[in-house]
């Protein structure tokens, strides 16, 4: 994608996309009012974000350029690690007092993550022959967007269930990604787009009062209504984000090319785009450095 395009994407979707959600969610607005939940963001940041990421990868297709994989596992457990932490402010931070909803949140957050990480790593051990730490590494993230919109409406107890599901649901995910030969080089919809929507129906299910006051009862403790408005508010917020997202990519290609050209392409979007290099020693081998 050309850095152009991609300014006045970010322009446009937080526009029309990103702030009428927080509004419709966070501030008042017809999905609040509706009685719809989402403690830190299932929706709100998950959910719309992961979908956009399907409507960018259908528009702008594959890249012609090699996948190569990871760059490197080590940055990649050292970002997990650094968005483990950071995710404690972002969940038991949303409570915006330190409080037993705050302490539940903050548990939930690790209890889901970690959950998630083994589920990950077992089902794919048991399909692909190898336990591999990437996968432990990305079902750990899995876990993190899926109790996100749950951590503080729901048991310890239930965030297990939630991250044990989130591991198994999200690697499928991906990996029907890959049998579609979708070009999402970090899984954003498989992990984050599916793993918010899931956070948000379990949510409906296993929403329990008694661990806080102001949520709501999930249809196993008595209030099914409340699970069928987490369903359709993650249906209406699927089919906005999907169609402004597409919508703004087709409108932003009339004023300038979303994608680069397979000559920049080749050469590495560094090069092509910016005039730097990640690596000296990839630039000396005569390597591209790639897309960033």
């Amino acid at each position: 994608m050309t850095f152009k395009a991609y300014m006045l994407f970010l322009t446009g979707w937080l526009t029309f996309v990103y702030f009428p959600f927080v509004h419709m969610v966070w501030g008042g607005g017809m999905l609040q009012q509706w009685g719809v939940k989402d403690f830190a963001g299932g929706i709100v940041v998950h959910n719309i974000a992961g979908i956009a990421a399907l409507a960018s990868v259908l528009y702008v297709g594959r890249r012609r350029t090699r996948d190569n994989g990871p760059h490197s596992i080590p940055l990649v457990a050292l970002g997990t690690g650094l968005l483990w932490f950071g995710w404690y402010g972002f969940n038991a931070g949303s409570e915006m007092r330190v409080d037993s909803v705050t302490a539940t949140a903050f548990l939930n957050t690790d209890v889901a993550a970690s959950f998630a990480a083994i589920s990950w790593l077992v089902i794919a051990w048991m399909n692909e022959k190898k336990p591999k730490f990437l996968g432990l590494l990305t079902g750990a993230v899995a876990g993190l967007a899926t109790i996100t919109p749950a951590a503080g409406y729901v048991s310890p107890t239930t965030a297990v269930i939630i991250g044990v599901i989130a591991g198994v649901v999200c690697y499928y995910a991906v990996e029907l990604k890959n049998k579609l030969r979708w070009d999402d080089a970090l899984d954003v919809w498989g992990v984050h787009g599916v793993g918010g929507a899931l956070g948000i129906v379990l949510l409906g299910l296993f929403a329990d009062q008694r661990f806080n006051p102001d949520g709501s009862n999930g249809l196993f403790f008595g209030d099914a209504n409340f699970f069928y408005k987490q369903v359709l508010a993650v249906l209406f917020s699927s089919v906005w984000a999907f169609v402004f997202t597409y919508g703004m990519l087709k409108v932003i290609n009339i004023f300038t090319p979303v994608k680069v050209d397979e000559a920049s392409e080749e050469a590495g979007l560094d090069e092509s785009i910016h005039g730097e290099h990640a690596y000296e020693e990839m630039l000396a081998s005569g390597t591209s450095s790639g897309s960033l």
